[in-house]
């Protein structure tokens, strides 16, 4: 079980103040926009959704995202994830000078059997692809924060 546990933490610092990263980041349905790799988010409620990721590696991860946590107070949004991934995810924003620090943290468990098969092996390789997938994440946010 090990090999397919995944513990994820990224920052991203952004030229936009918290407010406006928070509600960019609220907005699921809009990642697609902004960050190529989501490829699909389809609501089903006001707390849940499906959504789509294939980063640089030729498969896609569907999951349902539950929100746990919105909180604009402490900058905090947090989803529960069931699916080809299981686990959770958080996303925490700061103040930083005259920007914002957005930290991602991530635990899941694959489920996708082509993922849990090349386990062992292709660790490092699903690593690299999520540290892709993230830095193209945190360049999208920041452009689109610029042109809105």
């Amino acid at each position: 079980m090990y090999w397919t546990r995944y513990r994820f933490r990224s920052l991203w610092a952004l030229p936009a103040p918290p407010a406006r990263v928070y509600d960019a980041l609220e907005r699921a349905e809009d990642y697609p926009r902004w960050w190529r790799q989501v490829r699909e988010v389809n609501q089903v409620d006001a707390s849940t959704g499906v959504i789509r990721v294939r980063s640089l590696l030729p498969y896609d991860l569907t999951f349902t995202a539950r929100e746990v946590r919105r909180d604009a107070a402490a900058g905090v949004l947090e989803i529960a994830m069931t699916g080809d991934l299981d686990g959770w995810a958080r996303w925490t924003v700061t103040a930083d000078g005259s920007g914002t620090l957005a930290r991602y943290e991530q635990v899941v468990q694959v489920n996708k059997p082509l993922l849990r098969r090349f386990a062992v092996p292709g660790r490092p390789v699903f690593r690299l692809n999520h540290r892709l997938m993230m830095r193209a994440g945190r360049r999208g946010l920041a452009a689109y924060l610029e042109a809105v």
